[in-house]
């Protein structure tokens, strides 16, 4: 289901090549404010550019090439910053690109069968992205803000809003795990035997969402949940 590749990301790599092998590394430049214009620059000279740590960097794309982050990787505090921000931009993807996409795809499909029992796609995904947008809520409103605190030294905020990494934790969920059931619904039981490029498009957006959904998730469990215990355990 999701990309895997044959070696760990290095700083000599240059990023062209990389976006050649995976191609939905342009997500992950997005996030991370990254013009697609990389011309022939490496990892190391890019990051330079755009003053990102090679560390935290090469972290995330190794995660968006299936390669998880080690467990004693350490990150700086404006390594940790860069994470929260990254991971905001995500949820603007998710609200303002990928979410009305879906709903116009989904909203077609209904529009060229009205004789098929389309209202309960509709209604499934208008379910599912109302989770998905109370957790990106909760995580813009309650849990950046609490880490954004922690990072800024500014331990009297955080300890002010009586929350933890650890609370943070328990309340985390795999969003992207619903969206099978919805895919399922597309392969397995919805019976539609034209179509193909709206269906097709369908898919491949709602994969797309799977899969960085998948790498945000990753995101937060190994990398700023944990940095966030170790600062207060501090």
């Amino acid at each position: 289901m999701y990309y895997h590749s044959k070696y760990r990301i290095n700083s000599e790599m240059k990023m062209i090549h990389l976006l050649e092998e995976n191609h939905l590394l342009l997500l992950m430049l997005q996030h991370f404010e990254i013009d697609f214009r990389v011309g022939d620059l490496t990892i190391a000279q890019l990051c330079r550019e755009y003053d990102i740590s090679e560390n935290l960097f090469i972290g995330i794309t190794n995660l968006y090439s299936g390669v998880r982050v080690a467990n004693n990787t350490s990150f700086s505090k404006k390594d940790l910053l860069r994470v929260i921000n990254f991971l905001k931009n995500s949820h603007t993807y998710y609200r303002s690109d990928k979410y009305p996409q879906i709903r116009n795809f989904v909203f077609q499909l209904k529009q060229n069968h009205p004789d098929k029992e389309l209202k309960l796609l509709e209604q499934f995904f208008d379910e599912y992205f109302a989770e998905v947008l109370e957790h990106l809520n909760y995580e813009d409103t309650i849990a950046f803000p609490y880490f954004i605190a922690l990072l800024e030294n500014k331990e009297n905020t955080a300890a002010s809003t009586n929350y933890s990494s650890d609370e943070y934790s328990e309340h985390h969920t795999d969003i992207e795990l619903k969206l099978k059931d919805l895919k399922n619904l597309l392969l397995k039981h919805l019976k539609i035997s034209d179509d193909w490029m709206l269906r097709r498009q369908l898919l491949f957006a709602l994969y797309e969402l799977e899969y960085d959904l998948y790498i945000h998730s990753l995101i937060e469990e190994t990398i700023l949940i944990p940095a966030g215990i170790g600062i207060e355990n501090e």
